[in-house]
């Protein structure tokens, strides 16, 4: 296992960040690790990168413990923080140096024009860091967490605060990183963890809620199917709950409807049959599909 996790505690005080985390993240995976504010995902990655150390429980990461072979550990991890901490007056080049040299790197003029082609950094490498927007920041921050080419990559909101161009970009990045090394990655971005990761580990308030493949998680309970239609005419909602195979109905915007029908049956048809006796046009229908950010709020919404 490139990272094993063994009922980690972690307290402040009297306040329980973490209680009893167990998990573990094969080697070549690209695990998204989610959860609310407060819930414990920044806390686990610092435990996991050796930054602070658990009350109680176990760790390891490619083998090594994060409390008896922290060194080890620091050296076959790379990280990006969610606040990616840079030298601002440093130069692109100048800095990607510097982290290379900390890694006692051998031939770090090569290894810095790798990473430099890898993170799509050429044009702006003649830059202070300073000078750059959020997205070749975060461009560099991957590029020294990737420098000594470590086995397992954590990333605590790599795409935080990027426009949507530079989010496909570190995204694709990312992915591109992914089939190479185990990556751990936590987001808020729903779309993004649908769209990167393999599998799905959701913590709230200290404690994992579940750890799944990511399409088994978006398909979940099969029990309910959701269609939105659009008629256009308003239409009284107990004429619509009437439909057979209709269980629940809700109006949305305008003569938007969430109609959620039976399982085993596909209710359409006679969605398009209210319609004709009604003497109502269907504008537009669609099966919804359970996203991920559903499941999320399911798993995570206060008792």
């Amino acid at each position: 296992m490139s990272i094993n996790v063994d009922f980690i505690s972690k307290t402040y005080g009297e306040q329980k960040a973490l209680d009893n985390v167990s998990f573990e993240v094969k080697e070549g995976e690209i695990v998204g690790f989610l959860g609310p504010n407060g819930a414990g995902k920044s806390t686990m990655m610092k435990i996991l990168t050796c930054f602070i150390p658990p009350t109680a429980g176990k760790a390891t990461v490619n083998g090594f413990d994060v409390m008896e072979q922290s060194l080890d550990v620091r050296r076959s991890v790379g990280y990006l923080p969610e606040h990616n901490p840079l030298y601002l007056d440093m130069y692109v080049k100048e800095y990607l140096e510097f982290i290379g040299g900390l890694h006692k790197i051998g031939n770090i003029k090569k290894r810095v024009g790798e990473m430099i082609e890898i993170t799509g950094l050429g044009i702006e490498q003649h830059k202070q860091i300073g000078q750059l927007s959020k997205g070749y920041r975060q461009r560099v921050g991957l590029a020294q967490a990737l420098i000594h080419d470590p086995k397992v990559l954590i990333l605590d909101e790599p795409t935080t605060g990027l426009d949507p161009n530079q989010l496909a970009e570190i995204r694709e990045l990312i992915r591109r990183i992914g089939k190479s090394k185990t990556v751990m990655l936590s987001t808020h971005i729903m779309q993004e963890v649908e769209i990167l990761c393999d599998r799905v580990i959701i913590i709230d308030h200290g404690r994992i809620v579940t750890d799944e493949n990511t399409q088994v998680l978006q398909k979940g309970d099969q029990s309910r199917i959701v269609i939105i239609v659009e008629f256009d005419k308003d239409v009284n909602r107990n004429k619509v709950k009437s439909i057979p195979f209709v269980e629940e109905a809700e109006k949305m915007e305008g003569n938007n409807w969430q109609i959620v029908t039976k399982p085993d049956v596909d209710a359409r048809p006679e969605i398009f049959r209210f319609a004709v006796e009604n003497k109502l046009s269907v504008l537009g229908m669609q099966r919804e599909e359970r996203r991920l950010e559903d499941v999320f709020k399911e798993l995570t919404k206060k008792k």
